[in-house]
């Protein structure tokens, strides 16, 4: 069984393989620093030893007069390219490590987290919520965030992974735990009284102790049609999406047809995860907060194509639980 390595004695353990980017970079700023000041500090009393005030100055009264300093142009050039240089490197570091943050591995397993004052919510896709979060090690995650109330920021010092959680959008953090043990969860941003306990743990558990937390964990059925039947989040989104009827404008089952002509209203079959031109040339990448953008905002961003196409905003028929059913169920759709 793996256990959490400590990658140093100023980390704490690592428990993800978002981890050994981020320390790698840490390390080396941190000692590039460490010895730079050295450096700098022993070149200045080297200076103030030197160039120091002479003691028939002192009798005299006079200090000597210095020549005037050169012009260096290529010292100068030098001093500002190549710290221009590392701070180019450093943002790349920087940038590969977040994006490996927030691109989730294929098939990942998504969890759900909500942040409200005070406290964190994870839920399994059964509907039900836990105060902690569980994961099964050296398997893949991708979690949504989004806040009830004000911004949080999600935060396990031992994955390395920092995320805001903002009101109304969704935000995202991806990793995979790579050791059995607990891990911590804090909020990093500022939320008000009790925000230093706004805490949560993380276990990271061997497959089958994941199994049993799976199967005793409490489930929340999500009921569909009529009469209402227990369903799947996917399958109460469909249901939505009838019972609106969105598929007047996207067609059945999302698929931009209606009696093999194509309907009023853009695909939405197999958009998820692509990019998708809009009516002013740019293109935008079909995530969960395009497409919630969308169901709020029709307007926000037109598809090409479809300028002329009047949707009827959504925003408040819809609750937070059925907005995201219907999310789950376009990302479905193939």
């Amino acid at each position: 069984m793996m256990q959490p390595q400590a990658s140093s004695w100023q980390l704490p353990p690592a428990m993800a393989d978002t981890a050994a980017p981020m320390d790698g970079a840490f390390h080396f700023i941190f000692w590039f620093s460490v010895v730079f000041a050295v450096l700098v500090i022993a070149v200045t009393l080297l200076f103030i030893q030197k160039y120091r005030r002479q003691k028939s100055d002192q009798r005299s009264g006079k200090a000597e007069k210095g020549a005037p300093t050169p012009s260096r142009n290529k010292l100068e050039i030098l001093w500002t390219v190549v710290p221009t240089l590392f701070i180019i490197v450093l943002f790349h570091v920087g940038f590969s490590a977040y994006i490996h943050n927030v691109t989730a591995a294929e098939g990942a397993t998504e969890i759900r987290v909500f942040a409200k004052k005070w406290s964190w919510e994870f839920e399994y896709g059964g509907g039900a919520r836990s105060p902690d979060l569980h994961l099964e090690v050296n398997k893949p995650y991708k979690l949504i965030l989004s806040s009830e109330d004000v911004i949080h920021s999600f935060f396990i010092p031992e994955f390395r992974v920092k995320r805001d959680a903002v009101p109304g959008q969704y935000s995202f953090v991806a990793f995979t735990p790579t050791a059995v043990g607990e891990a911590h969860v804090f909020c990093a941003e500022y939320c008000g009284t009790n925000h230093s306990a706004m805490l949560a743990k993380v276990f990271v558990e061997e497959p089958a102790k994941h199994e049993e937390f799976l199967a005793s964990f409490g489930r929340k059925p999500k009921l569909c049609g009529t009469p209402p039947v227990e369903c799947t989040e996917e399958k109460w989104g469909e249901s939505l999406f009838t019972e609106k009827a969105c598929f007047t404008c996207h067609g059945t089952g999302g698929d931009g047809k209606l009696g093999g002509s194509p309907s009023p209203g853009p695909k939405l079959a197999g958009i998820f995860g692509h990019d998708q031109p809009l009516q002013d040339g740019s293109t935008v990448h079909v995530d969960e907060n395009y497409v919630r953008e969308s169901i709020l905002k029709p307007n926000a961003k037109i598809v090409a194509g479809y300028a002329n196409v009047q949707m009827p905003p959504f925003a408040g028929s819809f609750t937070d639980d059925q907005l995201e059913a219907v999310i789950a169920y376009i990302k479905s759709l193939k």
